[in-house]
């Protein structure tokens, strides 16, 4: 009997290739073969950045950049994705097919790379469209061609006018200048590039049967409940097994957990800022600066790139200063982390990966968002759920030390927030575990995909 072989596809982005990854284990452990598809670029960071990746084919196809141009820049990362990769995405599928006797038998694509399902339908693959940040985001995308024939967008995705709307009587409002394909920078071509993107979403998910999504229904009902096939599976965590890739494009320092076991319970400030933010020298000074007037033990991810191609950012004599009680790191073993007893709380930029992790570990956030979802994401955290606290710049758009650390004062003393943080924990764990609700989605995918050969 053939063995089911699923093709996996993310949006070339760090915060999409993990829950993916993350994905892909999950369907190993159900019996599924998995080839996964990175851009050329990224494919050669995670094998980079891994010691073993000999349960998962890895394989890769161009993105249409050079190989010096920026893939932070959203809209020109989008512009070459439909340039170049349909076709060397069914290029690699016949040659995967042609040298393997277990055929791929069904592709799972990020919804913003829904071409491929457009791709795999033309090759008679089957498709599940895998959506890896809020419901509520998604929820928002398939009501574009409504906000258009309303007359709240422009084809181009940008409002007539700023004015708060009502996606349903039961989604929370929300501010048109709010709209997170805006957020990717101040460039109206790339606006548009990354909309187009996000509009065709509607378009190839028709075709599908699922939208897989990483959240719970518990955490986001009326999101969940805005399209039939909205098919919740999460929190998708990394299992934690041994030699399991993670995909990750820098390589963890997981030497800062024998330090996180020497600290005490709840009294670690954990700061991180996923793969994209950038900071000024100034801005980064102050974040220093007022973890340093905390007086708090934290534990701070500072990647390479994080400032900017600034050599040496730091304030004079912070890192002799603080070298008794705090500790960086170029990146982190996050989830592990984020489940370590000694962490009080998360300063994160609301990246939905790193927001599932917090709320599925009951940590408290306080709130910086830098683009595209992480501002939608700080609403639900700071306003919805209540279990974090956002922080505002000053008039000269800075987040000073004075506001980080009084905010962080605030969080940790803010016993109500604690609670309702393990509250959200226990319903997450609640839904992966047997009988839940994610889980038995999960299982109703995993059959469906096997009774119909995908």
């Amino acid at each position: 009997m053939e063995k089911p072989h699923a093709l996996l596809i993310p949006f070339p982005a760090q915060g999409h290739v993990k829950p993916f990854m993350e994905l892909s284990y999950r369907l190993i452990d159900r019996g599924f073969k998995i080839t996964f598809v990175n851009t050329e670029f990224n494919h050669s960071r995670v094998v980079a950045a891994s010691s073993d990746h000999s349960h998962i084919r890895l394989v890769a196809i161009p993105d249409g950049m050079a190989p010096d141009e920026d893939r932070n820049e959203v809209g020109k990362l989008c512009d070459g994705i439909f340039r170049v990769m349909p076709r060397a995405l069914e290029e690699m599928i016949r040659d995967v097919n042609e040298s393997d006797d277990d055929k791929i038998t069904c592709i799972i694509a990020d919804a913003s790379m829904s071409w491929a399902l457009e791709v795999g339908r033309t090759m008679g693959i089957r498709g599940a469209a895998y959506w890896p940040t809020s419901v509520g985001l998604l929820a928002l995308i398939l009501h574009i061609p409504k906000l258009i024939e309303d007359g709240v967008i422009d084809t181009d995705g940008f409002p007539l006018k700023e004015q708060i709307i009502d996606l349903s009587p039961t989604l929370p409002a929300m501010n048109t200048a709010h709209f997170f394909w805006l957020h990717i920078g101040e460039d109206p071509t790339a606006q548009c590039s990354f909309f187009r993107c996000l509009n065709h979403i509607n378009q190839a998910i028709k075709l599908d049967n699922w939208i897989l999504c990483n959240s719970f229904y518990e955490m986001e009902p009326s999101a969940c409940d805005s399209a039939p096939n909205i098919l919740p599976i999460g929190p998708l965590l990394a299992g934690g097994r041994p030699g399991q890739l993670e995909g990750n494009f820098w390589q963890e320092d997981s030497t800062c957990l024998s330090w996180l076991d020497q600290q005490p319970a709840h009294s670690v400030i954990y700061i991180a800022f996923g793969s994209f933010t950038i900071f000024d020298r100034r801005q980064f000074q102050e974040l220093a600066l007022a973890l340093e007037l905390s007086g708090h033990p934290f534990l701070w991810v500072v990647r390479p790139d994080l400032t900017d191609g600034l050599s040496d950012a730091y304030p004079d004599g912070f890192e002799a200063r603080v070298a008794n009680r705090g500790r960086i790191v170029g990146w982190s073993p996050q989830q592990k982390v984020l489940a370590h007893p000694s962490i009080a709380c998360f300063l994160t930029h609301c990246g939905w990966n790193s927001t599932m992790e917090g709320l599925s570990n009951g940590v408290p956030f306080l709130c910086w968002p830098y683009f595209v979802d992480q501002f939608v994401n700080r609403t639900y955290i700071s306003d919805v759920w209540k279990v974090g606290l956002g922080l505002k710049p000053d008039s000269g758009e800075i987040i000073t030390k004075e506001e980080i650390k009084a905010k962080l004062e605030e969080l940790l003393g803010d016993k109500g927030i604690r609670a309702r943080s393990l509250e959200l924990k226990v319903m997450a764990r609640k839904s992966v575990g047997g009988g839940g609700s994610s889980s038995k989605n999960f299982n109703n995918f995993i059959e469906e995909m096997k009774l119909e050969k995908c």
